[in-house]
């Protein structure tokens, strides 16, 4: 997404920052390429959709919501041309147990510049004149739900004019809307979101620079930094130094790194750097060696974007019970970015909480 560069004495670390704007409907819409969080899904390919038993939540099988999607195609590979990755979650609160990702879900879908949904050259920059398109059908013809904006092979029994993905989402869909539409006909094109999504933004990024020296100081090794503090205290008591020694632990100190970096851009949603490595929130719960595992087609996953905790105050899911929540939620891809027909294709998610005793 963006290549690292030297911009004066500040230092371009390759990592590429997303940040949340306001922007206009038809900006977000599928022949646009957007990132975005929240509303429904800007599908990439018109088919082969995820189906409702691939959307459902591990915990407790109710259907997941979309949370994000992030344009990130791949120039070295013709099949990336436009390739984009979908995220989505359970909104129960309490299925968000501490560091288990059975409440997330993550696709990836990909075309070659040539394909028969979208033109070959890009989108113009204004706003089409032409109508905008239903948001219950997809150019391939695929129905959608009407609540979700995932695939809806279910549709309303008396007026069969609106679709969507399970029982539950024509259950709330009816007590919101259409019980009072259903014998009047609803408009189609109805631009109206459910009260289950979440709020849309566009998702906008821009290169992470850091100030001079930050990124040596930001990357030093844990070891050295407990070196440096068991010999600059020379004159503490014996009491005093095994206090510095227990709260300067491991967790601490990658706690710490956290902090120090997220400080510069403290409004970031997002981080995205292909093959590289996620900021993580606590020295607990890392993927080890084996953990995150091969794609499909045999190739690696690696690490390709994380989801931020700032995400959170955007998406008003604050409860004084039990709420959505993570540390950090680290995304992995097939190395690859392989092709299996026209099929979204499942890749890992690693959902890592903060440790019992750090809040940002």
């Amino acid at each position: 997404m963006a290549e690292t560069a030297v911009k004066g004495s500040a230092v371009d670390s390759g990592v590429v920052l997303g940040f949340l704007e306001e922007a206009e409907s038809w900006q977000l819409l599928s022949n646009q390429f957007p990132s975005k969080v929240g509303g429904r899904p800007a599908w990439l390919s018109q088919v082969d959709l995820p189906i409702t038993s691939e959307l459902q939540c591990d915990t407790c099988t109710q259907p997941t919501v979309f949370l994000l999607q992030v344009y990130a195609p791949i120039s070295k590979f013709e099949r990336c041309f436009h390739r984009t990755l979908f995220v989505f979650c359970c909104k129960t609160p309490t299925c968000y147990t501490r560091n288990d990702s059975k409440c997330f879900k993550v696709f990836r879908s990909q075309l070659a510049r040539k394909n028969e949904f979208y033109p070959f050259d890009p989108p113009p920059d204004e706003k089409p004149e032409q109508p905008m398109p239903n948001p219950q059908v997809l150019s391939s013809g695929s129905k959608l739900c009407r609540v979700c904006g995932c695939l809806g092979p279910k549709a309303c029994s008396r007026c069969h004019s609106v679709s969507y993905c399970c029982k539950e989402h024509q259950t709330i869909d009816w007590k919101q809307r259409h019980k009072k539409e259903c014998s009047s006909g609803p408009s189609q094109n109805s631009q109206k979101q459910s009260s289950l999504l979440f709020p849309e933004w566009e998702l906008v990024t821009e290169p992470e620079v850091l100030p001079p020296k930050e990124e040596e100081e930001l990357c030093g090794s844990l070891s050295q930094d407990q070196e440096s503090s068991a010999t600059t205290d020379d004159g503490l008591e014996e009491s005093e130094l095994e206090s510095v020694a227990l709260h300067e632990t491991v967790d601490s100190k990658v706690f710490q790194k956290f902090k120090k970096r997220i400080a510069i851009e403290p409004q970031q949603v997002l981080r995205y750097c292909n093959g590289g490595s996620p900021l993580w929130v606590s020295a607990e719960h890392m993927p080890r060696e084996g953990e995150v595992p091969h794609c499909a087609c045999g190739a690696k996953r690696l690490f390709e974007f994380q989801i931020m905790p700032q995400l959170l105050n955007h998406l008003k899911v604050d409860s004084t019970e039990a709420s959505i929540d993570w540390g950090t939620v680290a995304i992995y891809t097939c190395a690859n970015s392989c092709e299996q027909g026209s099929r979204y294709l499942p890749e890992f998610i690693w959902k890592q909480d903060f440790s019992e005793d750090r809040a940002l």
